[in-house]
């Protein structure tokens, strides 16, 4: 059961990353961010963002882990973002270790969140990406927890306040 939940529209990849950096100047403590949608539907642009917003220094480029699975990155919150698109077994899970991040002082983004199925638990913020056309996603944000519906709730009152 979820706590609270809102739709958004962006227009282009740069609105889908100042979501991100929207989100990210607001986390105060560690999360997990489940990123779901088919390829190409927004959900590294919207790492990019969030990277940005938790004050990633700009030298670190932060691409798809796809093939490293899982990347690090340092900011005032720690920021591990992986990729689960090529994992196919619970076992594949427990061998990059994904189980300590779920756990870890840092935020968690994780694409192809939706292999992760029951492992979830406790404060965390789910992102549905769906491609509209070209360059329009919609996105539906679902917040689990006390922290999560607080970051949902944060989240409304700037995008009022624009």
């Amino acid at each position: 059961m979820f706590g609270k939940k809102i739709d958004t529209t962006t227009h282009s990849a740069d609105e889908t990353r100042q979501l991100g950096q929207k989100i990210g100047r607001l986390i105060k403590q560690p999360v997990i961010i489940a990123l779901i949608g088919d390829l190409g539907s927004g959900k590294t642009a919207f790492v990019q963002g969030l990277a940005n917003g938790l004050d990633v220094p700009v030298e670190y480029y932060i691409t798809s882990p796809t093939f490293t699975l899982i990347n690090e990155y340092p900011g005032r919150l720690p920021l591990f973002h992986a990729d689960l698109y090529r994992l196919q077994t619970d076992q594949d899970l427990e061998d990059i270790g994904l189980d300590e991040l779920l756990y870890d002082q840092g935020v968690l983004a994780v694409e192809w969140a939706d292999k992760l199925a029951d492992k979830l638990s406790g404060d965390y913020l789910v992102l549905q990406f769906e491609i509209i056309i070209d360059d329009y996603r919609k996105i539906k944000l679902i917040a689990y927890g006390h922290n999560g519906i607080n970051l949902i709730k944060a989240l409304e009152t700037s995008m009022k306040t624009e």
